[in-house]
């Protein structure tokens, strides 16, 4: 099976489950705590691999307890860690992460190694060795790194899967080399300037995002679904109602599930109902990487 690279963060979350999410300035006693391995680029990497697909991760990690803790928890999902660099000055990142009972949540990230790594730290040879058919990038490293990892790969006949999150500007040339980007609402209006609040607003900021140079878009749409513009399939693939218990890694899931599903020569359509599948599981499950499915629960 061809392969698929990740490059982006590895963090350790520190998770509080509580009744409500707290106000500015309010202090509220929560419930259970929890601390688990995530980082969107690690999420993605082991959603990758659990749903079948052979994953190489690249990432930066502090020489501590977190960034051994998440080497060895990588390595045994599979997961191929010879690139992961270890930073001797920054620590390991960390999210704070608080959950409420409808399963939303709030998100504080400290990067720490993940904002250095630099694009010196990818082997070229990586991008070029002809190995991997799939680059799965995110936003939680430098921007300059991911547009470096996309020119580079793209030049090298590798597909280019950009989930843009956190939401920022992102650069024409960075979009140019992307094959397929997968934001959600707030990131699609980030990049197109439309306000996306229903089925033709979202159809609007797909054609505004294809225009500024990706083949493919997908703007999911939470529970609603995800709406896909391409030239091999246009239109809404509905979302799989659950009810939610924690929402915190499902778009990773959703990513990782893509690659997958591309990187076995599925389109579009097919792709999006297997990873709307893979996300609803998730959801169902308290954690960023402990909610990952396996394989054999999506009854592919």
């Amino acid at each position: 099976m061809p392969g698929i690279i990740v490059i982006g963060s590895s963090n350790t979350d520190m998770v509080i489950k509580t009744q409500k999410l707290p106000a500015p300035g309010e202090t509220i006693l929560g419930g259970t705590f929890l601390m688990n391995p995530g980082g969107k680029g690690a999420n993605q990497a082991v959603a990758a691999a659990r749903l079948g697909g052979k994953v190489t991760f690249i990432t930066k990690r502090g020489n501590d307890l977190f960034g051994n803790q998440a080497v060895g928890l990588l390595m045994r999902e599979g997961i191929d860690t010879q690139y992961i660099i270890k930073d001797p000055d920054l620590p390991s990142g960390v999210a704070l992460i608080t959950v409420d009972s409808a399963g939303e949540n709030i998100i504080v990230v400290a990067p720490g190694s993940n904002g250095n790594l630099l694009q010196e730290d990818i082997p070229s040879s990586i991008l070029g060795s002809g190995n991997f058919d799939i680059l799965l990038l995110q936003l939680e490293i430098p921007i300059s790194t991911v547009e470096y990892a996309a020119v580079t790969a793209m030049k090298n006949n590798t597909k280019v899967i950009l989930n843009p999150a956190p939401a920022c500007q992102l650069s024409d040339n960075l979009l140019k080399h992307t094959w397929l980007i997968t934001p959600n609402e707030t990131e699609a209006e980030i990049i197109s300037g439309v306000k996306i609040t229903d089925i033709p607003s979202a159809e609007r900021a797909a054609v505004i995002i294809r225009k500024r140079g990706v083949k493919n878009v997908i703007i999911t749409l939470g529970e609603t679904g995800a709406y896909v513009k391409s030239e091999e399939y246009t239109g809404l693939i509905p979302g799989i109602k659950v009810i939610p218990v924690d929402t915190t890694a499902a778009g990773d899931v959703f990513n990782g599930a893509i690659a997958v599903a591309i990187s076995e020569g599925r389109g579009l359509q097919e792709a999006v109902i297997f990873a709307n599948k893979a996300a609803s599981i998730s959801v169902t499950r308290m954690g960023a990487q402990a909610s990952v499915p396996y394989r054999n629960e999506l009854n592919p």
